[in-house]
């Protein structure tokens, strides 16, 4: 009965802002995905080049299987076995490290799910007519770090979340029916951000231990 409600809240929302709506939901839609690969594509990869010394371009085409399975489940616990699988033998990490730093991964690097709660939540106050001030901007922050991290890694669970971030700067609940209309194309490409950054920061922790293999790296597999 989700669709059902979705429809209901948003066609609440429609009828009091009018339809011009459609198109700041349009505009919130590509500046969280345009957020989301500037950091999967460009932040992982200073890192990578940083502290493992080695081409991110080989290292996205390596876990581009990972990434689409990733995008297809939305969920980074069920992409686990997929992501220990690729991390030891595509990129060469010692299955040890991998298998410590993935599941903990899953678990709590929601990168992903918070870049979407903060634009979210300025989303909806710019729709509702609500003027955030500085200190509730650093709140928004803040709160989007620390509910992304306790986030549960199921399809969808950082729309849940995200009505505590609302709830604290005073913001209606009943908005989140606005972002609903797109979450779900929006939380599969978060996902595969995630399971990105748990894949490269397995790199990081091997090439820190002395455990990161540059040969299987190296190879074309």
């Amino acid at each position: 009965i989700a669709p059902y409600g979705v429809f209901c809240l948003m066609s609440v929302l429609f009828a009091e802002k009018g339809l011009t709506v459609l198109g700041d939901l349009s505009f919130y839609f590509f500046i969280v995905v345009s957020a989301l690969l500037l950091h999967g594509f460009l932040t992982y990869s200073l890192l990578l080049i940083l502290f493992v010394k080695v081409n991110p371009f080989k290292f996205y085409n390596k876990i581009k299987s990972l990434m689409l399975f990733a995008f297809s489940t939305s969920s980074s616990n069920a992409t686990i076995p997929v992501t220990l699988r690729t991390v030891v033998d595509n990129i060469g990490v010692n299955r040890k490290i991998a298998s410590f730093t993935v599941p903990l991964g899953a678990t709590i690097n929601m990168d992903g799910t918070a870049i979407m709660q903060g634009l979210a939540t300025m989303f909806i106050a710019s729709t509702v007519g609500v003027d955030l001030t500085l200190v509730q901007y650093g709140q928004i922050v803040m709160l989007a770090i620390v509910t992304s991290i306790g986030t549960a890694a199921v399809p969808s669970a950082g729309t849940v979340t995200l009505a505590l971030i609302l709830g604290s700067v005073g913001l209606p609940l009943d908005a989140i029916g606005l972002i609903l209309a797109v979450d779900r194309i929006l939380d599969m490409i978060r996902t595969a951000i995630n399971v990105c950054g748990d894949a490269a920061v397995s790199c990081i922790v091997g090439k820190s231990e002395g455990e990161f293999n540059q040969e299987v790296f190296d190879s074309k597999n």
